[in-house]
């Protein structure tokens, strides 16, 4: 009789210990705010697609279960703004994540700080000091260089200009107006439009009446078709060139015929399969593919899908670190200082995009290998070394 108590105390403590290891293993908890409704949705869409595969491609970490929370910013810098406030302070999020657009991003930056949690951004983020954030994107001086250089390349001295008359219009006109000169490029016009606006053409015709040799865009995603469409409507025949922010398939449907030819740089995800065999981010941008395929149901056709799946390979990466040198427990704010620093000293970790290594005080992490000219033919993205 006194065998089968002791056997029956040992099974009861027993259970007690499983259940109090598991209470000590707690969750992770990942906030995302990205567009899935607005004018960016066509950006905010791709992020939460790409999240998903990233959290079946690695939904534990060090024997944490990691939670995904995601919330639609309806393409409004503060919906954007107090998603990121609810995810922190009322859901205990460990690390936020987001957005489709730079204004947006910029309001959850605001917030990261203010509530001292790890941010992680998506898209480019304007370079001020924020010890709290870091992007995953590459800096628009980095891929607007890289354009610059091309129309270098081909023999281009002058280039018209238009963008978004918001922040990510500012930060591809600010790139190509430090790029341009030292290349000999003379920067003629810059013209702007809002995501809402449903033409450019008045901003077209005065492009064209300068007869530039090319012209830059400074838009993203569906919005940033217009100026290729105004631009074929009205005949212009000289050098169109893009940025990253149009790498989307609804820019392609939008634009049409009017964007073939045009040249653009992007993260090599894009053309993983033309990559050559020793290119360090091409084994994980086909894996990428393959679980997104598996997630989705259909193949990934975006950059921006590419960006969520590397924030999750760095948060999970920097939460590893984290865990192993820090006795705080996710859901800290102990836990998310650790989580911080962590991530500002990530060395060495391969994404889709680009070799991700933070430093304290600096926002961005990749380099050059974080980059390549693709070249629009028609409907698809084809490598242009």
């Amino acid at each position: 009789m006194m065998m089968k108590k002791l056997i029956r105390y040992a099974a009861v403590a027993a259970g007690a210990a499983t259940l109090a290891a598991g209470a000590l293993a707690a969750d992770l908890k990942v906030g995302l705010s990205v567009s899935l409704s607005g004018p960016n949705s066509s950006l905010g869409i791709p992020y939460s697609k790409g999240m998903q595969a990233a959290l079946a491609y690695l939904p534990v970490v060090a024997g944490h279960k990691v939670q995904l929370i995601v919330l639609d910013d309806g393409s409004d810098p503060t919906t954007a703004g107090r998603n990121a406030r609810k995810l922190i302070e009322e859901d205990k999020v460990d690390v936020i994540m987001g957005t489709s657009g730079v204004p947006s991003a910029m309001a959850m930056a605001q917030v990261a700080k203010e509530d001292k949690t790890p941010m992680i951004g998506l898209t480019p983020i304007s370079p001020t000091p924020n010890p709290w954030v870091v992007t995953v994107a590459q800096p628009t001086q980095l891929m607007v260089d890289a354009v610059v250089e091309r129309m270098k390349r081909n023999g281009v001295k002058t280039v018209g200009y238009i963008g978004f008359s918001d922040a990510w219009g500012d930060l591809v006109y600010s790139a190509l107006m430090k790029a341009a000169p030292a290349a000999g490029i003379k920067v003629v016009s810059n013209e702007r439009y809002a995501r809402t606006d449903q033409s450019v053409t008045g901003q077209a015709l005065k492009i064209v009446a300068l007869h530039p040799d090319a012209v830059m865009t400074g838009g993203a995603g569906t919005p940033g078709a217009l100026p290729f469409l105004a631009l074929a409507d009205l005949g212009y025949k000289g050098g169109l060139y893009g940025q990253h922010g149009l790498i989307n398939p609804d820019f392609i449907r939008v634009a049409g015929a009017s964007a073939n030819g045009a040249l653009m740089p992007t993260g090599p995800v894009i053309v993983a399969g033309q990559l050559p065999a020793n290119y360090p981010t091409k084994q994980i941008a086909l894996t990428f593919r393959k679980v997104y395929q598996q997630v989705n149901h259909a193949p990934s056709t975006d950059a921006f899908s590419a960006y969520s799946f590397d924030g999750w390979l760095v948060f999970a990466d920097a939460a590893k670190r984290a865990l192993a040198a820090s006795h705080a427990q996710p859901g800290t704010p102990a836990f998310r200082t650790a989580l911080r620093d962590a991530i500002v000293n990530t060395k060495e970790v391969v994404g889709t995009h680009g070799v991700y290594n933070f430093k304290p005080g600096e926002i961005y992490g990749v380099d050059r290998r974080a980059r390549v000219i693709v070249k629009l033919d028609h409907g698809k993205w084809q490598l242009a070394p």
